[in-house]
């Protein structure tokens, strides 16, 4: 998407954001108008001109509630976006508007510090009308497909590969290097790794995280990590006794020994985590974090055994739970782990674990559990797009039901927030209650982690894992 699209703003090779679609853009005082300029020059992969109707066209289309976009709340702060998700407005309140084809005004319900990374997302890409009028829902296929990024689709073989050719229209084309890009599902990565040593493939953009040791004996440098806006979690059920005492709460989360979990079992393609938020986000602080980093787990075992005696468990009354995860061998490795930590204090484990699609599901629609593993990729570098998933009502993605009264009030006086530095004083304050509450006990963050061939070169790990093809260059 990243090669074949290009929304009004795009990311280079190190994961900053430039001037994609739209060569310039100006915010009003109050933060709620964006009027972007589009670049002369901007040209669909067909050579007709990228004009502002397109955007305007391509948001309409992904809120309206027919289009049935499983993202397009992530366009909300749009004002009246979510209205017109909702059936409750037409397209045409959407608060964006094309004054001329190369002036694109949106407006927004309330400041938004992170729209101009918003708009780098998938669901504010712009759509070729006329393709998609024609072609109804073959629209994306080879041939029928009109983009406006530096690649065009070329051809698609399901289960085998997604070819790019460059784009002979886009704004810079003389300065794209590789001119035909594969992309290869690799479902089985100790194969994929196969393939990357016998040269089949120049970037492998997933590791086994159990064979870290021995891919780096083999590889050395062509081994690259980086940061990455990952969370590895356990979600705690807190509509449910015991686990509805914050004091069982914190006892599971201070025995967790999270520096063994990511160097030992994850090869150090995770970093330990005591915040919800991961380091360095736009926008935001240091994330406060929970009791534990200090020290060893074992130095936080008497206190873990005071909180479980408080809540009425010990030798005759053991702490029982169970714990839900999706099956693959790091967090088979990891549920184990865990449980052998837990152990240490006379807590009992029990293990269900199912595919990723029927764990998932089972938490979203409200399934029972005890203690379940959850993840979150954010789609931008902002602290919302982590801490709006605790929420109260957010039960998607709130699978444990925690509901407070005042971390929701501080989201919301957040994002009425102009001020970025107030805001980020908001939400640190959030996520404190949430350090202090602990309804999901942070694990692990993630990181990056590929291997890329000696040949190919301007790869450059960063937090958002951005590398889009355009920037990189490949020896002959």
């Amino acid at each position: 998407m990243r090669d074949l699209f290009e929304g009004l703003l795009t990311y280079d090779n190190r994961g900053a954001i430039i001037p994609g679609a739209a060569e310039s853009w100006a915010i009003s005082a109050d933060a709620l108008t964006y009027t972007f300029r589009l670049r002369p020059d901007g040209r669909w992969s067909n050579g007709e001109p990228v004009e502002a109707s397109a955007f305007v066209y391509a948001l309409r289309r992904i809120l309206k509630p027919e289009t049935a976009a499983k993202y397009a709340e992530v366009l909300y702060p749009l004002r009246n976006a979510a209205a017109l998700n909702r059936g409750e407005a037409p397209p045409e309140a959407l608060g964006v508007s094309a004054p001329d084809p190369r002036t694109l005004v949106i407006s927004l319900d309330k400041p938004t510090p992170y729209l101009l990374e918003l708009l780098t997302h998938q669901t504010a890409l712009p759509v070729h009308q006329r393709s998609l009028e024609r072609y109804g829902d073959a629209f994306t296929r080879p041939g029928n497909l009109i983009s406006n990024g530096a690649y065009a689709l070329r051809a698609l073989v399901p289960n085998d590969r997604i070819t790019l050719a460059r784009n002979p229209h886009h704004y810079a084309a003389a300065e794209i290097g590789i001119a035909e890009v594969a992309f290869i599902p690799t479902p089985d990565l100790a194969g994929a790794v196969r393939r990357f040593a016998a040269g089949e493939l120049d970037s492998l953009a997933d590791l086994p995280g159990d064979q870290m040791a021995s891919l780096r004996r083999r590889f050395g440098d062509q081994v690259v990590l980086g940061p990455a806006l990952g969370l590895y979690a356990l979600a705690v059920n807190t509509r449910k006794a015991p686990f509805d005492d914050l004091r069982v709460r914190r006892a599971l989360s201070l025995v967790i020994d999270r520096a063994y979990l990511a160097e030992a079992l994850w090869g150090g393609t995770m970093s330990p985590a005591f915040s919800l938020c991961p380091p360095g986000l736009d926008n935001y602080r240091d994330p406060p974090e929970t009791a534990g980093r200090t020290g060893l787990p074992i130095d936080h075992e008497a206190e873990a055994r005071r909180l479980l005696q408080e809540a009425g468990f010990g030798p005759g009354r053991p702490l029982r739970v169970e714990y839900r995860f999706n099956t693959t061998d790091n967090n088979r490795n990891t549920a184990i782990a865990i449980a052998e930590m837990w152990r240490d204090l006379g807590i009992e484990t029990r293990f269900i674990y199912t595919d990723a699609k029927t764990h998932f599901a089972h938490l979203r629609d409200g399934g029972d559990f005890d203690v379940a593993r959850m993840s979150w990729i954010a789609d931008y570098a902002d602290p919302q797009n982590f801490l709006f998933l605790l929420r109260s009502g957010n039960d998607g993605l709130n699978p444990g039901r925690y509901a407070n009264p005042d971390y929701d009030r501080l989201l919301d006086a957040a994002a009425g927030e102009r001020d970025v530095a107030a805001r980020a004083g908001l939400l640190a304050r959030a996520e404190a209650i949430l350090m202090r509450d602990l309804p999901w006990i942070p694990v692990m963050h993630t990181r990056s982690k590929a291997l890329i061939s000696p040949r190919l070169h301007g790869f450059h790990p960063n937090l958002r894992n951005v590398a889009p093809t355009r920037f990189l260059r490949l020896d002959a």
